[in-house]
């Protein structure tokens, strides 16, 4: 019996097996989609109208050339997309293949038609790719914040919006051949303003309801690691930089309310107003209290300081990574 090797590599497409075989499945139906298309349109070159047929060749190449593109880009970003979303995207595509198909080869009513069905075509293309964006943002939004009752909106609100969809692509492919009565429009209305409220809940339930995200703190910590530089191991303690000191190098620095040293202390020798005072000297006395006499202060002023002409030398740097 052989022993699987515990150090032998893991190849990341065995779990990526079941999006791979879905992603293949629809590049293989959009071929099929492709090659049917193209079946229909030669069989209508042949039994049709000739009234202008080399016009309508030329729009045919042209749709089934972008169809290939757009599903060669589909192909290659599918691995950066849910497998729900590669798939309806493709989806889309077909019916955007089929309906372009459609529009070209349909017979015109009128001698103007072929640029109204062109103009036609691109609305269509919008809404299909609207509503696309706007199913991709609405589960992003349903993830933040899951429960029975967010997902029943939701799925009520994708319907409503497939249904919206239809009902805005109906009149652009047939407004030649069909007369859509006032009541059709009042329809599509009240599914627009039903689609819309459905789309509002979720971003309010989330607003009102879900988890916030943490808050970074406005200052750091002082010596704390920047936020560029890699985690600390799991159990690891994070080393901090040594808290500075006077120029005696005993005495801390006095901290100021955003947690850095105040570097401000260290040239004058005392602390600023609002700092933290670690045992460092205290602010000079003031008023009636007692004052050193003329021999200390003479003996203070002829002694020798370090540093520069009398002053403290500069702080030392924090150690850089």
């Amino acid at each position: 019996m052989t022993v699987p090797d515990p150090h032998a590599p893991v190849h990341p497409q065995a779990a990526d097996a079941p999006v791979s075989s879905l992603l293949r499945a629809a590049i293989w139906v959009a071929i099929g989609a492709l090659i049917a298309s193209a079946i229909v349109c030669v069989v209508w070159v042949l039994v049709g109208d000739q009234s202008d047929i080399i016009g309508k060749a030329f729009l045919t190449i042209l749709l089934l050339v972008a169809f290939a593109g757009v599903t060669i880009l589909d192909a290659h970003l599918a691995p950066r997309r849910p497998a729900w979303f590669a798939l309806a995207s493709m989806g889309t595509w077909i019916l955007t293949l089929l309906i372009g198909a459609v529009l070209i080869w349909m017979p015109e009513r009128y001698s103007w038609d072929g640029f109204t069905r062109f103009v036609q075509f691109l609305f269509i293309v919008l809404i299909l790719q609207l509503a696309l964006l706007h199913v991709r943002l609405y589960t992003k939004a349903l993830q933040r914040y899951d429960t029975p009752f967010t997902r029943t909106v939701a799925v009520i609100t994708i319907v409503l919006v497939a249904a919206l969809v239809v009902l805005l692509i109906v009149p652009l492919m047939f407004d030649e051949y069909l007369r859509f009565p006032d009541i059709y429009w009042r329809i599509v209305v009240a599914v627009a303003i039903l689609a819309a409220v459905g789309t509002a809940l979720i971003p309010l339930v989330n607003v009102l309801f879900a988890p916030k995200k943490p808050r970074a703190a406005a200052y750091p910590a002082y010596g704390a690691m920047p936020a560029a530089a890699p985690a600390p191991a799991p159990g690891a303690q994070q080393e901090l930089l040594p808290w500075p000191n006077y120029v005696d190098g005993v005495t801390p620095l006095p901290m100021l309310p955003d947690g850095s040293p105040d570097w401000n202390a260290y040239y004058t020798g005392y602390p600023s107003p609002g700092a933290h005072v670690f045992g460092a000297p205290q602010a000079p006395p003031q008023g009636d209290g007692p004052q050193p006499n003329a021999s200390a202060l003479d003996k203070a002023a002829t002694a020798p300081h370090p540093g520069y002409e009398g002053y403290p030398p500069p702080p030392p740097l924090p150690p850089r990574p």
